[in-house]
């Protein structure tokens, strides 16, 4: 049975992990479930999936750890605690994607299997690389979700997460790639909240500010987005910009209701981390390989097929809006 700690960074978090690895049964799998910053509701949702495939598994040990913060350093801090642990296997959802690497190839040498998940690292980094959905797709689903309701076109804006952020840089560039499919829609903007509230909350108030005919705020991040709509609310904006992009159903549900956001989409994070867990084992154990082509199990997630760059895409994203959000609310 799985069992989720939730741990910090420095000699503490040494100390804890050398302990409970002391405590662990000889056959346990220990999988570490290394998220951005813990108190996000996107990985504690994340958390959950891994739970269930490690109680789906039988024999696994699922450690849930991250920093306070969105940030490299505080990553690569609970990474060194990680190998010194000796856990067998680290799933991480990256803050950068060249910044983690060298302490990531150090866990490899010492043969722990290495996977990143939702936020990528370089290739070097990890064995393979889990993506929730199409990146193509995804970029094309956060300007569509604002283009939909712009018929006339329109000025939008990008509230994104960190500078660094593997995945929200990539869902952005194909954003781009796309934006000849949306004709008079102009992205004027794109500014960063690094996953912060507060902070994401301040720039979406800059972006009304700056460009008083805006239209619609795309904030491919889950706590952007809340702190968006929020933002559009306090401003007495709710009908002149629509806040869309990627956020939780559970978190969005009162944007839905007071029209701050017409509609926004999202992966099912439990079903995410449940895939990146079996995964991890399926490599860890040894029944399976990283390589082009190759079909990894996801258990009731179905098969991951890896591609040239041994990534792979779980699942399209889905639109919730009005018609649907009441049943989405109280899940995740």
């Amino acid at each position: 049975m799985g069992i989720t700690r939730r741990l910090f960074g420095g000699t503490a978090l040494a100390a804890m992990l050398l302990a409970g690895g002391a405590a662990q049964a000889q056959d346990n799998v220990r999988i570490a479930l290394v998220v951005k910053a813990l108190g996000i509701g996107f990985f504690e949702a994340a958390a959950k999936g891994a739970e269930e495939a490690a109680a789906e598994l039988g024999n696994v040990e699922v450690i849930y750890t991250g920093p306070t913060d969105t940030t490299a350093e505080g990553q690569i801090e609970v990474i060194n605690a990680l190998i010194a642990q000796n856990v067998d296997a680290i799933a991480v959802s990256a803050n950068d994607t060249d910044a983690l690497v060298p302490a990531l190839k150090k866990a490899m040498q010492r043969g722990i299997t290495v996977i990143s998940w939702d936020s990528g690292v370089a290739p070097e980094g990890r064995q393979m690389h889990l993506n929730p959905s199409s990146n193509p797709l995804i970029g094309n689903m956060i300007i569509k979700l604002a283009a939909d309701n712009l018929p006339e076109g329109g000025e939008v804006a990008v509230l994104s997460a960190t500078t660094t952020s593997t995945n929200q840089n990539i869902w952005i560039e194909e954003m781009n790639k796309v934006m000849g499919d949306y004709p008079g829609i102009e992205v004027v903007a794109t500014v960063y909240g690094d996953d912060l509230a507060d902070k994401s909350y301040r720039e979406a108030q800059g972006l009304m500010q700056t460009y008083p005919d805006l239209d619609a705020i795309i904030a491919p991040t889950s706590v952007g987005i809340v702190a968006a709509a929020r933002a559009v609310e306090d401003a007495g904006k709710v009908g002149q910009v629509n806040v869309t992009g990627l956020g939780l159903p559970s978190e969005m549900a009162g944007a839905i209701e007071s029209g701050a956001s017409k509609s926004f989409a999202i992966w099912n994070p439990i079903d995410l981390g449940y895939s990146a867990t079996y995964l991890a084992y399926e490599l860890a154990t040894g029944d399976a390989e990283a390589a082009p082509g190759a079909e990894i199990p996801m258990g009731r997630m179905g098969t991951l097929t890896l591609d040239d760059n041994n990534e792979g895409a779980m699942a399209d994203p889905f639109v919730y809006d009005e018609s649907n959000i009441d049943e989405f609310k109280s899940i995740f």
